[in-house]
């Protein structure tokens, strides 16, 4: 009994050795505290979630970017490959309805039924001639003039359906040849200008003509006037709303305001086709109205006078891309 007592004392202050926290001595060592190692290790779980929430954060922007990026090569893309459609394609002529080959071919469509409607005008124009030349008598001339009127009426048609498809096709000007796009005003040609070179080829006018004709040119010049001032307003416009889209950053809040004033920018562009359809309401009403003050005649000779001026100006840019270069 008595030797067996030192053995299990020594067991036991070895098991409690095992369990206790291990207290230094005074030779600089520290005693670790319970406490303070779970403050170190929530310290260190707030630490990880924030890493992990900035790493995720880098990861959204990345991909945000990425994705904007995307649709703008994708954007880029599309539009080469309308230029390259409206290049190579072909217009295929159609006896339905015209809208759907417009739509369909875009200013292809436009350029063709364009062609199309300038062969039959020159055949309307040509017939007129003979028969100024022939004398036929005034219902004759009357039956060619309404007809040629009407056949104006379709080109406007036209070019209202061409400009849904493609506003600025039709506002360049590109369907008509060089000399005549140096008269071009707003997809057209300015009534205005063609009565002063009218007035001169009619003569002689009574002077009841001669004011009406006079009043109905200062007239139309007011129109053209006023929505020439129009189109500058959305041109400065839209000058305007272009240039506040531009950005230094690549925020998503600069990103968000450029995309708020692109959409802007297009529905300002939308006005663009009523400006081109008041400007061809202009030019028929125009027309109109001078026939109105004219005799049938002189309807007639007016009618060969315009198409025999817009035929020069062709011509002229016939000859001025066959001529001679060094």
């Amino acid at each position: 009994m008595a030797s067996a007592s030192p053995r299990t004392d020594t067991s036991a202050d070895g098991d409690i050795d095992d369990k206790t926290p291990a207290f230094h001595d005074n030779q600089g060592m520290v005693v670790s505290n319970p406490s303070e190692r779970s403050r170190d290790q929530k310290t260190l779980r707030r630490l990880a979630q924030n890493r992990e929430a900035a790493r995720k954060s880098r990861l959204r922007k990345k991909a945000y970017v990425q994705q904007l990026e995307s649709s703008r090569m994708q954007l880029t893309q599309l539009e080469q490959d309308l230029q390259r459609a409206r290049q190579q394609g072909k217009y295929i002529s159609s006896t339905g309805d015209q809208s759907q080959s417009l739509s369909g071919n875009g200013a292809l469509a436009f350029d063709a039924e364009y062609a199309r409607w300038l062969e039959d005008h020159t055949r309307r124009a040509n017939e007129l001639r003979g028969a100024v030349n022939a004398h036929a008598g005034d219902a004759e001339l009357r039956i060619i003039i309404d007809g040629l009127l009407t056949h104006y009426d379709d080109i406007y048609r036209i070019k209202a359906e061409a400009a849904k498809a493609d506003v600025f096709h039709i506002l360049s000007g590109m369907w008509k040849t060089p000399a005549e796009r140096c008269f071009l005003w707003l997809g057209g040609f300015r009534s205005s200008e063609l009565l002063k070179l009218l007035m001169v080829k009619l003569e002689p006018l009574t002077e009841h003509q001669m004011i009406a004709i006079t009043n109905l040119q200062q007239s139309a010049q007011q129109a053209e006037d006023a929505l020439s001032q129009g189109m500058e307003a959305l041109q400065q416009s839209l000058a305007d709303t272009l240039a506040g889209s531009l950005a230094q950053s690549n925020s998503a809040g600069n990103v968000a305001s450029y995309m708020g004033q692109m959409a802007m920018a297009m529905g300002k562009l939308g006005t663009l086709e009523n400006f081109i359809c008041q400007a061809d309401n202009l030019r028929k009403q125009t027309f109109q109205q001078l026939h109105r003050i004219l005799t049938t005649r002189q309807s007639a000779r007016a009618v060969i006078a315009i198409n025999d001026y817009f035929s020069r100006l062709r011509a002229l840019s016939s000859l001025w891309l066959a001529r001679p270069r060094e």
